[in-house]
């Protein structure tokens, strides 16, 4: 018996019968489901000092479960001091079931190890069926330890969807666990 994380499952068995029945679809093919996760972490300050960078690669890979690459600036901007080719930021993209552990992760239990969480916001969405987010400290996730932390930074998570309208993955997010805001107009 080979596993399968939760999430995958909890997808196959109500998240598309929910979605068919709500948006009336012809096919199976045509329901919306999650292709990638994409998790960037800029680095402030990468170009005083080195392991910053080394760093944000190092906790980003013990969040993700997967590991992560080293960014480095495509051009010279002097107002930054930043060089051409100097590594700025750390990022890694999730598949399949590293993907799927890494949703879980952040629905139960990162998001609400966050400060007066109260939802997130549902207008992040890019018109292509595409959401993203982001998270201000690094340390609402339990795999980083708190004592080794040199700086707090923030990271970017993006959800790419198949859907072809917001509503659709929307519909898609809130089914699979994502915890929006309930906005009462």
């Amino acid at each position: 018996m080979s596993y399968k994380p939760r999430l995958r499952s909890f997808y196959k068995d109500v998240v598309v019968s929910k979605l068919k029945e709500q948006f009336d679809y012809k096919s199976d093919m045509q329901i919306p489901k999650l292709v990638k996760i994409c998790i960037n972490q800029g680095v402030g300050g990468s170009t005083s000092d080195k392991k910053l960078v080394d760093n944000a690669v190092n906790e980003m890979t013990l969040i993700a479960g997967q590991k992560a690459v080293m960014v480095k600036a495509k051009r010279s901007v002097s107002n930054f001091k930043l060089r051409e080719g100097m590594p700025i930021a750390s990022r890694v993209t999730l598949r399949g079931d590293n993907m799927y552990e890494f949703l879980d992760r952040l629905i139960s239990v990162a998001l609400p190890r966050v400060r007066d969480f109260r939802g997130i916001n549902d207008k992040s969405f890019d018109g292509r069926g595409n959401y993203s987010m982001g998270i201000k400290e690094q340390i609402i996730f339990p795999e980083i330890d708190l004592d080794k932390v040199n700086k707090i930074t923030g990271m970017d998570i993006s959800f790419i969807t198949t859907a072809n309208t917001d509503a659709e993955a929307l519909a898609l997010l809130k089914e699979m666990g994502l915890p929006f805001k309930n906005q009462r107009n």
